[in-house]
């Protein structure tokens, strides 16, 4: 080094060399230390080579930070990218700022991944956590407690009969989206869908947990924490990708735990009154799954810190997706008539125009069901299988060494629009399901929009009969047609979502 520093005294004084000149030579002995920890497949939270010694391919992204600048509303889309110009789709590595990631965009490695023991954990945010979902299903750490959970949702919350029983729900939720439409056309000749679904959806799931007699002014305020908590937990925070969670550059700690307070609140409230309604003998909502929670046999019995997180991480995990859905689904109706059209004729031939549309019918509308899978196959909203799984020891995927604590995504919307696997993959064709039965509960990677393995989303069952009764009602009664030209634009944020809110005319048959 001082051999160094005499030169660079000898070299500057014969050349007379200015500021900017003096500062790059002065960081060429550094150039080896940058080598080291950035130039290495998967990037900065890779440098050490111990970590990646069958060498998974991965860019090599920004020092520091990794990939973490291509991270937003099209995430999905680069990344499947990246891993197709470098020919990793089986596996490839990256660096979200000091965290470990690999990712695939194949099936056979999706289900190596997704059914695996050693992935059965769930990497958590710090909003996340700060909003408690850390002792509710989706992200409570795999052992005793969560396969309690698990048991509890299986054979309690989300069984068949269960399910079912919760028809009378959905069939009068959607009447009321049904005025809702009517009126908007009243007044204003044009319907915007995406306000009517949430309301639809928020209300359809509130009543599921709590039952009917919550009260408007709670519902409202119920879906006003909801929605804050999409906000919270969608914000970039850098706490999560770098170890400096002692900071709150943005507030966003704060503001989770000011929110944390509320829920704690306003559904131990709600708890606490339905517990003491029981003991009075009163049945306020036989059907819902807070009446579920507190008959359960004393041994399987929630704490009430543990329910109050239960019902919460289902209020918000169930309220947004159907919505997504089903505006998806509706995009794709205006845009396709003569799809629509085929649609609405199966239904009227098996239904006919005296009844509404019931669940039982559902199973004999293949053409309906078709068109689902097609929107979930070309949009799925959780394209990155959002919320990923982490490692909880080394482990081999295929021919590569991975080491615990690496966090694994799948690129669903990657395999789901792989040429490979699908043939013409962008063109929106329900027919191609409609040549086999093929399953979408996470039994075949290639189209599993509801994950797959232990960590499969448990309301998957209770979350496609409520998109099939509500499209086929709306398809009933209504004739979509295009108000604007439909933008299929996306938008990546907790959910894949329409970039703009689907405007069109409802026209009743």
């Amino acid at each position: 080094m001082k051999i160094f520093l005499l030169v660079l005294c000898f070299v500057v004084a014969f050349y007379n060399l200015s500021l900017p000149h003096l500062l790059f030579i002065s960081l060429v002995p550094l150039f080896p230390f940058f080598v080291n920890i950035w130039l290495v497949p998967g990037g900065f939270a890779w440098r050490n080579l111990d970590l990646n010694p069958t060498k998974i391919p991965g860019p090599v992204g920004w020092p520091f930070l990794g990939i973490l600048p291509k991270m937003g509303p099209h995430a999905h889309r680069k990344l499947a990218s990246i891993a197709s110009s470098m020919g990793a789709t089986r596996l490839m590595a990256f660096s979200l700022g000091s965290t470990r990631v690999v990712i695939t965009s194949h099936p056979e490695t999706a289900k190596e991944i997704l059914c695996g023991s050693v992935f059965s954990d769930r990497p958590i945010k710090e909003s996340a956590s700060l909003l408690m979902f850390e002792r509710a299903i989706g992200f409570a750490p795999s052992g005793m407690y969560w396969r309690h959970l698990r048991r509890i949702a299986a054979n309690h919350m989300f069984s068949p009969k269960r399910v079912s029983s919760l028809e009378c729900l959905r069939q009068r939720v959607c009447d009321q989206m049904m005025e809702k439409v009517s009126n908007e056309m009243s007044v204003r000749g044009v319907v915007e869908l995406r306000g009517i679904l949430q309301k639809g959806s928020l209300r359809n799931i509130i009543e599921s947990v709590f039952g009917s007699g919550l009260g408007l002014e709670i519902e409202e305020e119920l879906g006003f924490m909801v929605k804050e908590g999409y906000e919270l937990i969608s914000e970039f925070h850098w706490g999560d990708y770098f170890p400096i969670r002692v900071l709150d550059f943005t507030g966003l700690k704060r503001r989770c735990h000011k929110l944390t307070l509320k829920v704690k609140s306003l559904v131990g409230q709600i708890v606490e009154e339905r517990k003491r309604d029981s003991t009075k003998g009163t049945n306020n909502g036989p059907n819902d799954f807070l009446s579920v929670l507190l008959s359960l046999p004393e041994e399987d019995q929630l704490t009430h810190a543990d329910m109050v997180a239960v019902l919460w991480e289902m209020i918000f995990r169930g309220t947004d997706t159907v919505a997504i859905l089903v505006e998806w689904i509706m995009a794709r109706m205006v845009l396709h008539q003569d799809i629509q059209a085929k649609a609405q004729h199966e239904i009227e031939e098996l239904v006919g125009g005296h009844r509404v549309v019931q669940d039982s019918d559902i199973p004999n509308l293949s053409y309906v069901q078709a068109i689902i899978k097609e929107v979930l196959r070309l949009h799925p909203p959780g394209p990155l299988l959002s919320w990923a799984r982490l490692s909880t020891h080394d482990v081999q995927v295929g021919k590569f060494f991975v080491p615990a604590g690496t966090t694994a995504m799948v690129n669903m919307w990657a395999i789901t629009h792989d040429p490979s696997i699908w043939k013409n993959p962008w063109d929106f064709k329900p027919e191609r399901f409609m040549e086999e039965d093929f399953p979408i509960l996470g039994s075949d990677l290639r189209l599993a929009p509801f994950g797959s393995g232990r960590r499969v989303c448990p309301g998957k069952s209770l979350g496609l009969a409520t998109v099939s009764l509500w499209l086929a009602r709306l398809l009933q009664r209504y004739k979509w047609l295009p108000s604007t030209k439909v933008d299929l634009s996306e938008c990546l944020k907790l959910s894949l979502e329409l970039k703009r809110p689907l405007t069109c005319h409802a026209v009743v048959r």
